[in-house]
């Protein structure tokens, strides 16, 4: 998951990392003025998405009536596809240099690359190669503050200090909740040698979920933010919304097939509604996983076709078509054509069943997406 910064500060928090005092208001919430910090605030626009600053979404607000009025501009902006549905009302906090620190699984080096600048910020992708400190380390907390300890030799004496106490801690942290990202930026250094996260990436493993009751608990109470992380928690697989005014929904499975198959419809000027791995390995004789998914197609306004797409190696199709056709007769919702392109394991029994269902069926892609398309130009 990709926290939100509310959410990546509740977590520092949790590990002792000092973050500015804030608040959460959602869309259609009402500000409880006794809940917020004291002022001067910053009102942060929350999506999962950088350049929230640049995108005004980030505002500075010196009287209640500005946080309201800021707040209420925020709601509903778009950045980068993602829609602000709240945002972080926390204290403002002064006179601070800007710097940066990350720390991220480099999967290729097998270890955890770790960087740091003096320069922090809104700029920060601008910052000079030579200003970017950084080296990979082997994947463990010791080695990692070790790492930051030699990276920041040099610097300003509060800098590298802050610096140092920062890495102590979101090395924890960063390993504690086996993160794939943990970035701070800016990490505000303040005079006296004090320091703040006051903006925060946390990017957690979604296939380590089960081992994270923390996570869990605040995918629970907070499932609207995180509405494929929930699904793929509560079903069991992956299903994203990649385009809402996506005109065919998918059901396929496997990751990277289904990716492929994404990249070959846009290509051909189609635009896929989803991304589903549905794994049939987990079906076990039962549709519900099929009806969840033709359930959340149907309710999809822009879906008018549905495009089947299974290559099975180990999975027996005849026995899938007729979890199929269950499904279908448990999702009345879904009224919309459906194309399939099967491959794999007991194929000649899948057709006999979809076909007396009415679903075409094709063993290669090309005319299976012919067929799309010549429906889509239909309607």
């Amino acid at each position: 998951m990709y926290l939100l910064e509310h959410d990546a500060k509740w977590l520092l928090e949790s590990s002792s990392v000092n973050v500015p005092p804030g608040v959460l208001l959602e869309l259609g919430g009402t500000l409880d003025l006794s809940s917020l910090p004291d002022g001067p605030w910053m009102v942060k626009g929350q999506v999962a998405a950088g350049g929230r600053g640049k995108a005004g979404l980030v505002r500075k607000a010196a009287t209640v009536e500005e946080v309201a009025r800021l707040s209420e501009a925020m709601f509903g902006t778009l950045l980068k596809g993602k829609r602000v549905e709240a945002v972080r009302v926390e204290r403002q906090v002064a006179a601070a240099a800007e710097v940066y620190i990350a720390l991220m699984v480099d999967a290729a080096a097998g270890g955890v690359r770790v960087i740091v600048s003096e320069q922090g910020g809104m700029e920060i992708e601008s910052v000079a190669p030579r200003d970017l400190r950084s080296e990979t380390v082997a994947a463990d907390a010791p080695a990692v503050v070790a790492c930051v300890e030699r990276l920041v030799r040099g610097m300003a004496a509060a800098t590298a200090a802050a610096l140092t106490q920062a890495a102590r801690k979101l090395a924890a942290l960063f390993f504690q909740s086996e993160a794939l990202l943990v970035e701070i930026n800016p990490l505000f250094v303040m005079a006296d040698g004090g320091w703040v996260a006051a903006d925060a990436k946390i990017v957690t493993d979604d296939n380590a979920l089960a081992r994270q009751p923390g996570l869990q608990q605040l995918l629970a109470a907070r499932a609207a933010a995180y509405p494929e992380a929930w699904l793929k928690q509560e079903h069991g697989f992956d299903y994203v919304v990649v385009d809402p005014e996506g005109q065919i929904g998918l059901l396929t499975t496997g990751a990277g097939l289904s990716m492929m198959l994404i990249d070959e419809l846009r290509a051909d000027g189609l635009r896929p509604y989803n991304f589903l791995d549905i794994r049939t390995g987990g079906f076990r004789g039962d549709p519900t996983r099929l009806v969840s998914v033709l359930g959340w197609l149907g309710a999809a306004p822009s879906v008018k076709a549905v495009l089947i797409n299974i290559f099975a190696g180990i999975t027996d199709l005849g026995e899938f078509a007729a979890l199929l056709l269950d499904a279908l007769r448990q999702a009345p919702a879904l009224r919309v054509p459906m194309v399939a392109r099967l491959v794999g394991t007991n194929l000649e029994a899948a057709q006999v069943l979809l076909a007396q269902a009415g679903i075409p069926i094709y063993t290669e892609l090309d005319p299976a997406i012919a067929h799309l398309r010549r429906h889509l130009e239909s309607c």
